[in-house]
This record gives structure tokens, sequence and C-alpha cells, in this order.
């Protein structure tokens, strides 16, 4: 066993016999599995992360409220650098599962309970996470590493008041802000969403921008998206605010992966997902164009 493992087995929360297993997947943190007295938990492990501009007491609030609002697992135990969750029985959402139009009415259902249950829930201090603060933070950190994109930074920022500008004005709700289909959990009867490390205020347009963009969305399939959730067919106007979204989400995603090339130590080929939301990002841009 592990010293993060043996720390786990001891946490207060747990007595006698605990089994202790690491789950895949998170990109900023590590997920284990714990058997214990026939049930199962979850153990999130990680710090805060300024790179990222994550903070765990926020992500704790987020969490909490998440599960008031009825979305999100129930929290069992914290202490610094850990968070304990219990284990939601189910399976993960792949992309061919997000994007399916049957699919699509309770995933809008999931996202606005997010949006308004879980900010009327919330309780303390509620951060922002406005996607054009987080592509000029890491413009920043990719210059200073002055490494292979060094040169990409001025350009993008660019992109970026160009992007933030056609969007126009926005409300605020309270959004997960990292829609990949693995966050939402089918466990036979409901969905959950799970992972709270980058939620915050920001406009309702970047989560479904974002579920879209993680998820490979045609353009019917965006289209019944913004149906769904307005209720009505979006209008020219509305339609050129989403597109110019849909490329900041991906923006922001694409410089998130250039910077994790320098400062993630988890073992995962960033420098690939770089290249791949780069490609993804110059069909959003060129579909914002054209609107």
């Amino acid at each position: 066993m592990g010293e993060v493992e043996d720390r786990i087995s001891k946490l207060s929360c747990f007595s006698g016999s605990v089994s202790v297993e690491p789950l895949s997947g998170g990109l900023t943190n590590r997920n284990f599995l714990v058997r214990h007295g026939g049930e199962c938990f979850v153990v999130r492990v990680g710090d805060d992360n300024p790179v990222h501009l994550i903070v765990r007491w926020h992500e704790l609030a987020e969490a909490k409220a998440a599960h008031r609002a009825g979305i999100g697992p129930e929290i069992i135990h914290t202490e610094a650098g850990l968070l304990v969750m219990r284990h939601i029985a189910g399976a993960a959402l792949n992309p061919n599962d997000v994007a399916d139009h049957a699919r699509l009415p309770t995933i809008i259902a999931l996202i606005k309970a997010c949006h308004y249950d879980v900010r009327d829930l919330f309780d303390g201090p509620l951060m922002a996470f406005w996607p054009f603060h987080v592509v000029r933070h890491y413009a920043r950190l990719i210059r200073e590493a002055k490494g292979k994109w060094a040169s990409d930074v001025d350009p993008l920022l660019a992109l970026g008041v160009r992007l933030e500008n056609g969007i126009g004005p926005v409300s605020l709700v309270f959004c997960h802000n990292d829609l990949l289909a693995a966050n939402i959990i089918d466990d036979g009867t409901r969905l959950w969403l799970i992972d709270y490390d980058y939620a915050g205020l920001n406009s309702p347009l970047f989560d479904l921008a974002n579920l879209a963009s993680n998820n490979g969305f045609d353009e019917a399939t965006e289209i019944r998206l913004l149906e769904l959730y307005l209720g009505h067919a979006p209008d020219v106007a509305q339609l050129r605010s989403y597109r110019a979204m849909r490329a900041a989400s991906l923006l922001r995603e694409t410089m998130w992966s250039m910077v994790s090339e320098t400062h993630s130590t988890l073992d995962f080929d960033y420098r690939s997902y770089t290249v791949e939301y780069r490609s993804r990002l110059d069909v959003a841009v060129a579909a914002f164009d054209a609107s």
C-alpha cells in the first residue's frame, strides 16, 4: 500500500477493514475507491492548484450545495488535501451517450438544476469562473514557461478579445464548467453530476458550449441543445453568442492543456490533447466567423 492509500485507510471516518484502490480519470487530482463496512466511497486527493485557479475550500462548498440540490454525492469527511464522498453506483456517460437526442432532455434538466438549484442552496462566498480571465491567466503562465507555445500567446489573446466581444451581455448562474461525459453518472434511475473543481458563477452559455465541445456535438445536436435549454429555437443573436462561447470554451481548454504540459506531474499526454483541442478550436472559430 502506498503512502496516499495508507493515509486514506487511517482516516477517522473509517474504522476496521478498509480496501483502497485507485480510480482512473482526474486530470487535476487523484481518486480512490474505498470499500468499508459494506459501503463504497470515493476519496479525491488534491491540494489547491494555483496554476489552474482551483481552490479546494470552494470546491467543498460547491460539492455540499450540489448534494443539497440532489444532484451530487454526499460529502462524508474532509481534511487537508482529501475529500471523502459517498460512491454513486452507476456508469459514467460517454460522448455518444451525451449527444443522444433521446438523452438530452434529461441532461438539460440536470444542467438547469446545477444552474439554479445549486446557486440557491450555496452557502458562503461564491467565486466566478470567467473563461476570458482564465485565458489571460494562462497566457501569463505560457509566456513565463518560454516553451513551445509562447509564440502563440498574442494571437490567442487577440482571439479571446474578439470572442468576448462577440458574446455580448450575459446573465450569471452557477455553472459546472467542466462538462465532460465522465462527470455525468447514470445510476439506472437518474443522472448525477460530479467533480466541481472549476465550478462557479458563469454564463449558462458556457456550460452548454462546454457540453457540446467536449462531446462532439454536430450542428443539429447543438440546435436541439439550445432549443431544450431556452424553451424555443435560438434567434440569430443567441446563436452567434453561443458560437462565440463554444469557441471560448475550446480556447480555454486548449490553453489549459498548454499550461499543463509544463506544470502537471500527472501521467497524461497533454501534448496530444493540446493538438486535438487546437484543431477543434479552429473549427469553432470558423463557425463563429460565419455566423
